[in-house]
């Protein structure tokens, strides 16, 4: 029911946003043939700015759970109003002089909007999705009266506001619906507006492939920037100038977004394809922009745009086997870079603009396509599964299939591998700086938004997914690359020190240069070709270095550069082929130097993703036959063994270092593991408990009898002390199944003793890897603060203390505590309880907290030793 509620007002966001911005065009539009405009068209450019990013929020937010046209209708539009808004701020700004430049900036953008807008509505109407359609159709016809009206002054700017008045009406029957939906409770819902009851349907179809729904978006941009020189071509806009550089640019950063979301769908091949397409999408506003500063148009590095045909022909080869239309299409952008690389204007001539307008129809066709395929049950045949039954006969190369497909090494990411793109945007900032460029205008050859965005932007981006994945050290690699791709880009091709060589920069690159030695020296123990691509990387950094002292050898830097370049080009087809065939057929090698305990865990020990049952039932059985693993908790990671087995107990005890003087604590999944000796506890304490848990919290009882029905037999001196034991239900569905399963385990932190606390499956391969025999994977540890444990061994007579106060507070203990009591007619000693506790802290809003157990609250260590960094035993 809150995940319906979620999605109901996600979808009112972005409908309800998209009247708005209706609203105020049709305002606009009715004031139009005023002589001073109703509103500033300043004013109205921020506003549309707000209102676009509002309506990226919910179409992303929606995508997130419901493969819908809303998704494709939310984020075109907020692309549209995106670039809209910033013409509008240009002309408000008086950036554009009369009403020729200002219809030269909108029209590409117009016509763009008005096709793919009404590809949205064939569709949706198709697919009856009424609401979604008319909007769209609306808005689409809208756009094209638009045009119109700029050309012709027979068009009054009148039609343009009925057509946005439409979407305001659309919009208000909607919200009209939502309204009696909510004060119905859902029993009156007008016939459109219930976009919750399609989502069990919808999200079924949806789950059944591996989809990726933000290639519809990413398919526009292309044709949003492919219009905007193919107009120039057919003569419906009169120049290219910086009117238009808000839809390049917004196309650009949009696209980079459906890279990120792309990896977040597990699609590696159309994200990598959207990252070079936004590279291109910056460069061609980067060209517009130019004759600000210098009158004559720039120049192309011809190497540098061979090279990016060339890796679009591999990516159109691997995506063929995906797709052969997908990969049909890629060949427009090869032939694109090729018209660049002919043409030392680049997108000022004629024949990349006759690409341009060849992108423009495919990228339109493609949409129709991917869109339909998506929505409907009948799809529109683009050969996927010919590449794959005809490898099927190939006994040498063998597609990757399965859910694990895109499953990192160790546990669970929410993205797909970006490595391809790394490497890639290596090859081509590499490429890109063998231009040596005139130190008397170094913006006149296009080279910054090659390294910039490319080296830079799309690099870091790798970098990011990369340590979202659990690997540090490439992901420390490509951001270290990526900040100096950028700051030496800039500075060397955009005449920031000048002729001059600076010595402060040289000093910036030795600290580079120092870095980069250490992700060498750790590369040793990663794999061959990771080491050698950090080795190359070293000669650009001592390129740089050279260059800023004006010691630069004759060719030095096109040697170095090649060389980058060219082991670059070998990880990416290595990570491609690894990413779409079984097998290592472009293996990345061995580690050169391989020590023991290093990455041991990842050899040694068993790893199994914490999200699938199967993988849960394998950790019980290990723990069934004695053995220890590393499990996720509601804090942080923990090593646990089978209470029944006393030789696993004692194994656990003795894999940490000095941990004599650390018992370790119980953990039960339901006080029914615990029935047949109820009669062994308090009635007070029995009740505490059954209040409290399951939660972070746990509580130290007294020592009895009852430890016998566990099992554990001479390994019970290694659990808690000879007075007390710490017992915990842990709040973690994953936990608790676990014991289930198992039986009643011990606990102990998953790290030597001393240490910080264990947070991600990486630092238990790092601390225990050899010491256990599986770990159960579940990334970055819900809480990082341990939990709260409570002395109950006098709780009889009303007293109750505090070893740690950690993620619950004493207030809410306390607060328990007084529930419980209520409950039993006499209690002793209550009065004599102090309320200190409830003084300190009164937020009682998280009674139980979900997660996973946290290492350092699973030892009672606050009883031995003071330097556990738990806080003193307080009587309340």
């Amino acid at each position: 029911m809150a995940d319906r509620k979620a999605e109901s007002l996600h979808s009112s966001i972005g409908l309800l946003g998209i009247s708005a911005g209706s609203l105020l065009l049709a305002v606009h539009f009715y004031a139009l043939p005023r002589a001073a405009p109703l509103i500033p068209s300043t004013a109205l450019g921020v506003l549309l700015l707000i209102l676009s990013s509002l309506l990226a929020y919910a179409g992303i937010r929606r995508s997130l759970r419901n493969a819908s046209l809303f998704l494709s209708l939310c984020l075109t539009i907020s692309v549209f109003w995106c670039g809209y808004g910033v013409v509008f701020i240009l002309g408000g700004q008086g950036v554009l002089n009369d009403a020729g430049d200002f219809r030269n900036a909108l029209v590409p953008g117009l016509v763009t909007f008005t096709v793919a807008l009404l590809i949205i509505a064939v569709v949706g109407f198709l697919c009856r999705e009424v609401i979604l359609a008319m909007i769209a159709s609306a808005v689409s016809l809208a756009s094209a009266h638009e045009v119109a009206m700029r050309y012709s002054t027979a068009f009054g700017s009148s039609a343009v506001a009925c057509n946005y008045m439409i979407v305001c009406l659309v919009g208000g029957y909607f919200a009209l619906g939502r309204f009696l939906c909510f004060l119905t409770k859902e029993k009156i819902a007008l016939p459109g507006t219930d976009l919750a009851k399609k989502k069990t349907h919808e999200q079924i179809r949806s789950t059944s492939g591996s989809t990726n729904h933000f290639a519809v978006t990413g398919l526009i941009l292309n044709m949003l920037s492919a219009s905007v020189f193919g107009c120039r071509l057919l003569g419906v806009t009169g120049k290219l100038f910086i009117g238009q550089v808000p839809w390049l640019w917004a196309a650009g950063i949009y696209q980079i977004g459906i890279c990120i979301l792309s990896y977040r769908a597990m699609d590696v091949l159309m994200a990598t394809f959207f990252g070079f397409t936004s590279i291109l999408k910056f460069a061609g506003g980067y060209c517009l922009l130019y004759p600000i500063w210098q009158p004559e148009e720039p120049s192309f590095p011809t190497p540098f745009l061979v090279v990016f045909s060339v890796l679009f022909v591999v990516l159109a080869l691997f995506l063929t086997l995906k797709s052969p239309a997908d990969g049909l299409y890629l060949l427009f952008y090869v032939a694109y870079c090729i018209a660049l690389a002919c043409h030392p204007k680049g997108f000022f001539e004629g024949g990349p603009q006759g690409v341009d307008v060849a992108i423009f129809v495919a990228s339109a066709l493609m949409t129709l396509i991917h869109l339909y395929n998506a929505k409907a049950s009948a799809k529109i045949p683009t050969g996927k599964g010919a590449a794959k039954a005809l490898l099927a006969r190939s006994s040498f190369l063998k597609l990757r299939e399965g859910a694990d497909l895109h499953a990192p090494y160790l546990g669970y990411s929410k993205y797909a591998d970006a490595e391809v793109l790394g490497y890639a945007c290596s090859v081509l900032a590499s490429f890109a700086i063998t231009m040596t460029g005139d130190p008397q205008a170094p913006l006149a050859t296009v080279v910054i938004p090659w390294v910039v965005v490319a080296g830079g932007i799309l690099t870091l981006l790798s970098g990011s997914v990369a340590f979202a994945r659990g690997k540090t050290l490439e992901s420390s690699a490509f951001i270290l690359y990526a900040v100096m791709w950028i700051i030496w880009g800039l500075t060397r091709y955009g005449g920031l020190y000048g002729t001059t060589r600076s010595f402060h920069a040289a000093v910036g690159i030795v600290a580079f240069i120092l870095f980069n030695g250490f992700i060498v020296f750790c590369t040793l123990f990663l794999n061959i070709a990771w080491f050698f691509y950090s080795l190359t990387f070293l000669l650009i950094a001592v390129s740089f270095l050279l260059d800023a002292i004006h010691a630069l050898p004759a060719s030095y830097d096109i040697a170095a550069t090649l060389i980058f370049g060219l082991v670059s080009f070998y990880c990416f087809l290595s990570a491609l082929f690894n990413s779409i065939f079984e097998g290592s057929c472009l293996p990345m090698g061995r580690p050169i130097v391989q020590l023991s305990g290093v990455r041991g865990g990842m050899t040694k020990c068993l790893h199994l993703p914490a999200r699938k049952a199967s993988s849960v039932k394998r950790i019980a059985d290990i723990l069934k036959n004695g053995g220890t693993c590393g499990i996720p908790t509601d804090t942080v990671y923990v090593l646990v063994a089978a209470c029944n087995r006393p030789d696993a107990v004692e194994k656990a005890h003795h894999s940490k270092r000095q941990a004599q003087d650390r018992p370790m604590s119980l953990w039960i999944s339901s006080l029914k593991q615990l029935e047949p000796a109820k009669h062994l506890f308090a009635p007070l304490l029995w009740d505490f408990m059954e209040a409290a848990w399951p939660s972070p919290i746990s509580l130290v009882v007294p020592r009895g009898a009852w430890v016998d029905f566990l099992g554990m037999k001479d390994s019970a001196k290694y659990v808690g002390t000879p007075q007390s034991i710490a017992i915990r239900i842990p709040d973690c569905s994953v936990t608790t199944h676990l014991i289930d399963l198992v039986g009643p385990i011990v606990v102990t932190s998953a790290n030597p003793t001393g240490e910080a606390d264990t947070t991600h499956h990486n630092q238990v391969y790092a601390k225990l890897g050899d010491k256990v025999d599986a770990v159960l994977c579940d990334g970055p540890s819900p809480e990082n603060i341990a939990s709260t444990v409570v002395d109950c061994t006098k709780i009889d007579s009303g007293n109750i203390g505090f070893f740690r106060v950690g993620i619950i507070p004493k207030s809410q203990v306390l607060q328990i505590l007084e529930q419980v009591q209520k409950k039993h007619t006499v209690v002793p000693n209550s009065g004599t309880r102090t309320t200190k506790g409830r003084e300190e802290h009164l937020n009682h809003s998280h009674a139980v907290h979900n997660g996973v157990g946290m290492a350092a609250s699973e030892e009672p260590a606050p009883v031995q030793s003071p330097d556990d960094g738990c806080e003193n035993h307080t009587r309340l």
